[in-house]
């Protein structure tokens, strides 16, 4: 008698309800992230650098949280790409060794610590600028799928504030990282150069997204189930 009083969960509604399927992600950039992956991973092991197995299993964490989202809104080729580019750049920033007359003081002799002359930024401020405007573009595709936010002013200087938000939650990474190994990451100036060169990065992903078009075919999912 109790059975009866259980509304039967219709089967077409549990079918929906399952995972969706991961839309296409380009072939090529598969292939990429398992080569720079697997090639600065064995690097790292080799020079018995713990700094970037903890940033590589870090970088393999991320990645799973990434394809979930795309799973769910259908990143642009151009955002999978940008993203894709700044783990590469990430990676080899501290695998590839460089010659020490382009280190200024102490740092190591390793891609990330690259100044090509002393009134030029290092290597590493460009790639945290490149690597929060990325993340600020994937964050403007978050919201504009998920809230179905409409193009403009708002919905920008929202994603730079995440972009932003983001960029602090690196450091907090990084400093994590100082407690648990010897690392290359530098103290309170380089911190500080790290924010701002964050912040040029996601306004600049702000300012593009004012008026970006994105491609039809890369449409995110609705979060509809019945529209999927």
């Amino acid at each position: 008698m109790r059975a009866s009083f259980i509304a039967p969960v219709p089967k077409t509604h549990y079918n929906q309800s399952m995972k969706t399927p991961l839309p296409p992600v380009p072939k090529g950039l598969t292939l990429f992230v398992l080569a720079f992956m697997s090639l600065t991973t064995i690097a790292a092991l080799n020079q018995g650098n713990n700094e970037f197995l903890f940033y590589s299993g870090s970088l393999l964490v991320i990645i799973y949280i990434l394809v979930e989202i795309h799973r769910r809104i259908r990143f642009t080729n151009t955002t999978l790409w940008l993203l894709t580019i700044w783990g590469f750049l990430h990676m080899i920033g501290g695998t590839v060794p460089i010659s020490p007359e382009f280190v200024p003081g102490d740092g190591s002799a390793v891609l990330y610590s690259f100044r090509l002359r002393p009134d030029l930024p290092r290597y590493d401020q460009i790639i945290h600028a490149f690597g929060f405007f990325s993340a600020t573009v994937a964050c403007w595709e978050i919201v504009r799928a998920s809230l179905n936010a409409k193009q403009g002013l708002a919905l920008s200087i929202i994603a730079a504030l995440m972009g932003m938000g983001l960029g602090a939650f690196n450091e907090v990474l990084e400093f994590i990282a100082t407690r648990l190994t010897e690392t290359n990451v530098g103290g309170y100036v380089n911190t500080g150069w790290d924010l701002v060169s964050n912040t040029i990065g996601t306004t600049c992903a702000g300012i593009w997204c004012l008026n970006r078009q994105t491609n039809p075919r890369n449409t995110p999912v609705p979060n509809d189930p019945k529209q999927r």
